[in-house]
């Protein structure tokens, strides 16, 4: 074992998680009692929140609001150094990870918690004209785009121009897609309400493309019905059977059936397709791992990699069976209960115990989405809300889930000022002010059509 020495003389296993989202975060703090030194590495110094990441990019929170730096969550646990650093490679027989700076550092045991990106079906160069929102950098590029359409707006005196740029077009409706379409219809029919002189923010076109049958399709039906009545009353046109054939900087080409259409639209947003963090690939290659075709890393029932006990991978990035055979989805809960159930398997094995691990086991705790103000649809184990019940419910568990008190606080108050003015006070154009139009090239239109059929987000 590759071992520190205590200053009791004795030696503790090095336990090493990447990555400090939900699932590292939860696996460092089950561990804060083991016998065992953590090191947590992450590219960013900071625990982001990711199911309120579109309130950022849609102005209703800061980034501040959702974001805990990691050394301040973890200051009182003795047992965990934060390193502020990216994986590039590993060598798992040797056991030793390589860092951006070219050092090397080795484990005992590894725990894998590197989440996903954005997926554009082998079309990269759509990202530059729709942004996914994985990050705060998205959320506020997302947020400087749609603020400044308005803007844009406002100065323009050709009518069909104007149209364009109060077009705005999100591409998957799955809970982010669903959010974000909302907000800004949020935004146009009431936000900007009276803000400008020259246009009329209520004649905002969103369109929410969906290549399934409903929005919310991993939702139940009626759930899905609600918050497409939800969405229409906020003015959104849901496209649905509808798949992305092309984009460009101002256009998105539809293809529905057999008919293509041509969208003028200066805002596209992307919320569909994942595929898992980079680090994923070269865990494959260097264990021989089995991935999936969102290049997931197909984990045993104890969540470990073939022939390799020691590395553990959780969350986004671990493709694990549920009872119907399809991957447990990309939720906070499964990150969160995979990092504990590997936690307990860790102070096990310490305490000597060899036998059989119980496979992992997820409990479904339900899921939900918002739909603007006063509106969620929420799957509580079966128990189908909507409207403002649903909305409260919403409201208090991801405030619950905040990491720490003070944002909680931040996020309450943010929220009851904008439930009563319906004003958004995190409304800033940051970055390049007045960018310049991004170039269109020449080639707008996949060869391979059928590729491109997003699934649900």
């Amino acid at each position: 074992m590759n071992t520190q020495t205590t200053p009791r003389g004795g030696t503790l296993p090095h336990v090493v998680i990447i990555g400090g989202g939900f699932g590292g975060l939860n696996a460092a703090q089950a561990l804060r009692r083991a016998p065992v030194r953590i090191t947590l590495l992450d590219a960013r110094n900071f625990h982001l929140f990711q199911p309120l990441l579109y309130q950022v990019a849609t102005g209703g929170l800061s980034p501040a609001n959702i974001a805990a730096p990691l050394r301040a969550i973890l200051k009182n646990q003795t047992n965990v150094q934060v390193l502020l650093a990216r994986v590039e490679n590993i060598n798992a027989a040797e056991k030793y990870l390589t860092l951006n700076d070219g050092s090397h550092l080795s484990y005992d045991i590894l725990i894998v918690a590197v989440g996903m990106r954005q997926h554009y079906f082998g079309n990269d160069h759509w990202e530059r004209y729709a942004p996914g929102l994985k990050t705060i950098e998205d959320a506020t590029n997302i947020r400087r785009r749609v603020l400044f359409a308005f803007e844009a707006a406002e100065r323009e005196s050709d009518p069909e121009r104007v149209r364009e740029l109060l077009t705005f077009v999100v591409v998957g409706a799955g809970p982010t897609g669903v959010e974000l379409a909302g907000a800004i219809g949020e935004i146009a029919n009431y936000t900007l309400r009276n803000n400008f002189r020259n246009i009329d923010p209520t004649q905002a076109r969103v369109l929410l493309v969906e290549g399934a049958d409903r929005v919310l399709p991993t939702y139940p039906p009626d759930l899905s019905a609600r918050a497409a009545e939800s969405l229409a009353k906020l003015g959104v046109t849901v496209r649905l059977n509808t798949f992305v054939r092309g984009l460009s900087a101002d256009t998105v080409t539809l293809k529905s059936g057999d008919q293509e259409e041509i969208v003028r639209a200066q805002t596209t947003l992307w919320s569909t397709g994942v595929r898992a963090a980079t680090f994923a690939d070269a865990l494959a290659a260097a264990t021989g791992a089995p991935q999936d075709s969102a290049a997931r890393l197909m984990v045993q029932p104890d969540l470990t990699l073939p022939a390799f006990p020691e590395i553990f991978v959780i969350g986004d990035a671990a493709h694990y069976p549920d009872k119907d055979g399809k991957p447990l989805p990309g939720v906070a809960q499964v990150a969160i209960q995979q990092a504990k159930y590997a936690a307990r398997l860790i102070k096990a094995r310490l305490r000597g115990d060899t036998g059989s691990p119980k496979p992992f086991r997820y409990t479904d705790l339900g899921s939900m989405a918002t739909i603007g103000r006063a509106a969620a649809v929420a799957n509580l184990r079966g128990l189908h809300i909507h409207g403002l019940l649903g909305w409260l419910i919403w409201l208090f568990v991801h405030l619950m889930a905040l990491v720490k008190f003070q944002n909680r606080l931040l996020v309450l108050i943010q929220w009851a000022w904008s439930y009563f003015t319906r004003n958004r006070a995190a409304r800033l154009i940051t970055g390049d002010i007045l960018p310049a139009p991004l170039p269109t090239p020449q080639a707008q239109h996949s060869p391979q059509p059928e590729a491109h059929k997003q699934p649900t987000a």
